[in-house]
């Protein structure tokens, strides 16, 4: 199994960046997909997840109207819009996947499968 991110990169604040996390050796259709963020010096947080089935998603305030999260499951893929980007956006961001819907963060363990970050930076 293996969840490979990508689409970081180096925007101005304002801008705009979409992240994909394509998972592949699983039913991926029948994971909830995560996206999450450790900034330098910070602890990770919990952005967004989106159910498997319904497409249920959630959001954490912090990015709430700014980033959407999506997926495609012929592509076994999870993507992330995030626009307005602000230098607070700075970070590395990581998807993940797991066979449970949640709403609220859980232990790293927790979840089936990580992918390995892409590196997001926002100039001022």
């Amino acid at each position: 199994v293996q969840l490979q991110a990508s689409g970081g990169g180096m925007v101005q604040a304002g801008g705009s960046l979409r992240l994909s996390c394509a998972a592949s050796g699983l039913s991926f259709s029948t994971y909830a997909a995560y996206w999450f963020r450790r900034a330098p010096g910070k602890e990770r947080e919990f952005l967004t997840g989106i159910s498997w089935g319904s497409g249920t998603t959630y959001y954490a305030d912090s990015v709430k109207g700014r980033f959407t999260i999506s997926r495609d499951d012929a592509k076994n893929t999870v993507y992330l819009q995030m626009n307005s980007l602000e230098p607070e956006d700075t970070a590395v961001y990581y998807c993940a996947i797991d066979r449970y819907f949640s709403t609220w963060d859980r232990a790293e363990y927790e979840y089936d499968y990580w992918g390995q970050g892409t590196q997001v930076t926002v100039s001022s």
